[in-house]
């Protein structure tokens, strides 16, 4: 049955004259023609005073996020072998923290992604099995009270260090993306491994979504992502405030927020951020979008970490898309394109699990309607028709 679907954006294609006519019927050419009217190539970022202008200025920079989403998912196809749609390892989870690494490793499951791996703490190993038999669980990161109950010299901590980073190491050049920080803590020993973890991440150009206690680490060492063009930061109010501090020695500036990320990230050296907030703003330094959908007016924890996962999921697939021979979108951002749709796709899931559950929704429940909105955006056609 076919019913007819309205487009919510209101952004042009670019004119490109007989030859957009020759390639109409080429689904790579309608995939990328797609993206760029979902980026809104040409929107300018201006300078606005706050109030009235501010909502002028936030509709300057929003996207067809749905839009994004439809162009780099991939579709199913039974010629593919397990491992293509995605392989993700989140880093993180410790004795007090165990849900956060598996509400993130989950939700990369629920997107598409093909294999989820957890590397954590052998304390929290047990309880995040017992979670699901879906994730891959490495019990192989250790804290400071592990090593210090043993008596180890400054020597012997060195070697469980490396010990640590060889096993990681055994596993990197196999996964699409990290996620770095959902339920880490702040252990000193532990932060110390994860930073190491980090510098082969980058050594292996593997991309690396930053979350939680992940953005503490890297608050206090800049140095561990400035100028590494895969990685994203996903801050929350608090955790942006801590950020502009460090990076710009001023405070959050409302009023010129867009022009202050653009700064921020350019300053790091061109990393993604994406401040979480009533509307999500994305950053690489040269650019700001933002995502608008409406979500859900429960605040429960967890929702974080659905978007890291998420995130991890689509820029990978936005990563492979830019490889293929045969696409044009080699001058677009994957970080940016994956932020675009982990945001939209976190707020749809959110919109549809609080329409039934209201007070009482909990991240599972959210986690629980990933893919059902994925399936129902996908499945809108390139002329707005939703096919079912």
């Amino acid at each position: 049955m076919f019913m007819k679907h309205v487009m919510n954006s209101q952004l042009s294609f670019l004119g490109c004259g007989n030859t957009c006519m020759l390639l109409a019927s080429s689904s790579v050419f309608r995939r990328q023609h797609l993206l760029i009217r979902s980026l809104g190539v040409g929107s300018g970022i201006h300078n606005h005073t706050y109030c009235r202008n501010m909502q002028q200025h936030l509709s300057s920079v929003e996207v067809d996020a749905e839009g994004v989403i439809r162009t780099i998912t991939p579709a199913l196809d039974s010629s593919r072998h397990k491992g293509q749609a995605g392989k993700i390892a989140v880093i993180g989870g410790c004795r007090e923290y165990t849900g956060a690494p598996y509400f993130a490793a989950i939700s990369a499951l629920k997107i598409g992604a093909d294999l989820s791996h957890v590397f954590c703490t052998r304390d929290a190993a047990p309880v995040i099995k017992s979670y699901s038999p879906e994730l891959i669980v490495h019990p192989i990161l250790e804290e400071s009270y592990s090593v210090s109950e043993c008596n180890f010299r400054e020597e012997d901590k060195k070697i469980i260090s490396s010990k640590v980073l060889a096993e990681v190491d055994k596993w990197m050049e196999r996964f699409d993306c990290l996620v770095i920080g959902p339920g880490l803590g702040r252990d000193p020993f532990l932060l110390d491994c994860v930073s190491e973890i980090m510098r082969h991440a980058r050594q292996s150009n593997v991309p690396i979504v930053i979350d939680g206690d992940g953005l503490f680490l890297v608050t206090n060492n800049l140095d561990l992502v400035s100028g590494y063009a895969l990685a994203v930061l996903t801050p929350n109010v608090n955790e942006y405030k801590r950020l502009v501090q460090k990076v710009l020695s001023s405070e959050v500036d409302d009023m010129d927020g867009t022009q202050q990320l653009l700064s921020l990230a350019k300053q790091i050296g061109g990393v993604t951020v994406l401040k979480k907030g009533k509307s999500d703003l994305i950053s690489d330094g040269t650019t700001v979008k933002s995502v608008s959908i409406y979500g859900s007016l429960r605040r429960c924890g967890g929702q974080g970490d659905i978007l890291s996962g998420s995130v991890a999921v689509f820029l990978s697939w936005a990563r492979q898309l830019a490889a293929d021979p045969n696409s044009n979108l080699s001058s677009t951002n994957p970080t940016v394109l994956g932020c675009i749709a982990g945001s939209a796709i976190l707020r749809k899931a959110a919109s549809l699990a609080f329409s039934s559950k209201k007070r009482s929704t909990v991240t599972g429940d959210i986690i629980e309607c990933l893919g059902k909105r994925l399936v129902f955006l996908i499945n809108i056609n390139f002329r707005g028709i939703i096919l079912s």
